[in-house]
């Protein structure tokens, strides 16, 4: 038999309809399944008047024809509509957001809501594996669905507060993760309040709520921010220290997350100057989840840190392939350079300037920045980046792009707010270093660039053959005022 004239929800449902009357006689279980897009007395009637035909007979019989090229009204803004409009693909995870659509249309309530809060966390899971925001989004009425029927749900609240964490809606979402804070106060509430206080510079709070966090529940998660926090803070041993943890603690069920853990490890410990160490243990990460493009890209840093800059080609490829971030493209870009294909280089590039604004304005400021190229563009989305997130990087980044534009002095306390936690990063000294010879204070750009070159295997080619400029040039004059000293 087949169903003509009528939408696919329709032909599915009323094939489910049937096989539930004729089957099992659960007639009521299939009206809850309908009534998510419309009143059972409205489908059987469009059954009635569209009918389902064989081939050539219809079984409306004498009824009047009914003009059926129309689907009947939906409400598109309906979260939960959206939330359960078929998902398709054949990936473990894509087979699990089918599986638990279909659990959501069909239970009865609480199960649906319980359902529709699984679905919701299956969404942000496939938004990290595939690296698309869009499915932050799905996450976020499957929230908004389960808030319609269950206000101030705490499991919804915690989704959807997490949904605004990765789009970057800060502010907004440490209104939410207060109150859930304050309504609840379980581990991840704590967790997820301290990573949006902690993008907004808020440093210190964030770390009282982290600790709130693993004194409730220590695991994977609490050790993973702890290990940050303890990076941020300059410990890097005790980042590495807390971060094993991590990896060790990490389910073996949640591949993705547990990769991510031991990519922030190699780093920790490329930064320690272990490099074989972190090659090891970025092939672990891949090994756990294949074709990652954060541990592809940390592969590629490692590769060219070692001066294997054709090698590194590779991998960064690969990276941005997957996800065409400005980050991962300003990485090949450095490495078809230094392998001397300019034209490759400069076809990625092409890309990066035109998606770099809207993809991730803080790295593509930094990229412009960096090269001196449209730096009031750079000015302008770094101050628009501050208004959303107000962490070292991010002032780091305004510093940068103020030395850029000639303004100096601002440029200075910018990076020194940058500076103030004691974060042991690479590119913060090597800015900090190039600001202060900037403003003429030479011993302590000295000082930086010491530190710099400490680490310098953190750096990409072009920063680190910059360095050395700068280096030069400062032992240079610094040699020209000593002999006027002298004479």
């Amino acid at each position: 038999m087949a169903y003509q004239g009528s939408p696919l929800w329709m032909k599915v449902y009323v094939g489910h309809l049937i096989k539930a009357i004729l089957s099992k006689g659960k007639f009521m279980k299939s009206v809850f399944c309908l009534i998510e897009y419309i009143s059972l007395f409205l489908l059987l009637t469009l059954l009635l008047f569209t009918g389902c035909r064989r081939d050539d007979h219809s079984i409306s019989g004498a009824l009047p024809a009914v003009d059926v090229s129309v689907s009947p009204p939906v409400n598109a803004a309906d979260p939960c509509t959206i939330a359960l409009t078929p998902h398709t693909g054949t990936d473990r995870i894509d087979q699990q957001i089918i599986h638990l659509q279909q659990k959501a249309r069909c239970a009865e309530e609480p199960w649906r809501t319980a359902y529709l809060e699984r679905l919701g966390w299956a969404f942000v899971t496939k938004a990290r594996i595939s690296f698309d925001p869009g499915f932050y989004k799905l996450a976020e009425q499957c929230a908004l669905c389960v808030e319609s029927k269950e206000p101030h749900s705490a499991e919804a609240m915690l989704l959807r507060g997490h949904v605004l964490h990765n789009l970057h809606q800060f502010k907004e979402g440490e209104a939410l993760a207060r109150e859930l804070v304050a309504q609840r106060g379980l581990s991840f509430d704590h967790g997820l309040l301290g990573d949006l206080l902690m993008e907004q510079g808020k440093l210190d709070e964030a770390i009282d709520a982290y600790q709130k966090m693993m004194d409730q529940k220590p695991g994977p998660q609490a050790y993973s921010r702890t290990a940050h926090v303890r990076w941020l803070k300059g410990d890097l041993q005790g980042a590495i220290a807390v971060m094993e943890m991590a990896t060790g603690a990490s389910s073996s069920r949640d591949h993705e997350s547990a990769a991510w853990a031991y990519v922030r490890l190699a780093l920790y410990e490329m930064q320690a100057g272990n490099i074989s160490k972190a090659s090891d243990i970025i092939e672990t990460a891949l090994a756990l989840q294949p074709d990652y493009p954060p541990a592809l890209l940390a592969r590629g840093r490692m590769l060219l840190a070692k001066g294997k800059n054709t090698e590194a080609i590779v991998p960064l490829t690969r990276a941005t392939q997957l996800n065409p971030l400005p980050e991962h493209q300003w990485g090949l870009i450095e490495a078809l350079r230094t392998a001397g294909h300019r034209d490759k280089a400069g076809q990625v590039e092409k890309q990066l300037m035109q998606r770099g604004a809207s993809d991730d304005p803080r790295t593509f400021a930094l990229y412009l920045a960096t090269i001196g190229h449209d730096t009031k563009m750079a000015l302008l989305l770094s101050e628009e980046e501050l208004k959303v997130r107000a962490d070292i990087f991010t002032l780091d980044t305004l510093a940068w792009a103020l030395r850029a534009v000639g303004r100096i002095q601002e440029a200075r306390s910018f990076s020194e707010r940058a500076l103030a936690e004691g974060t042991q990063d690479a590119r913060l000294f090597y800015h900090a270093g190039v600001i202060a010879a900037a403003a003429g204070q030479h011993k302590e750009a000295e000082v930086w660039f010491e530190k710099t070159t400490a680490i310098q295997h953190m750096l990409l080619p072009s920063e680190r053959e910059h360095l050395f400029k700068e280096t030069a040039a400062l032992q240079a004059q610094k040699s020209i005022l000593t002999s006027g000293q002298s004479n």
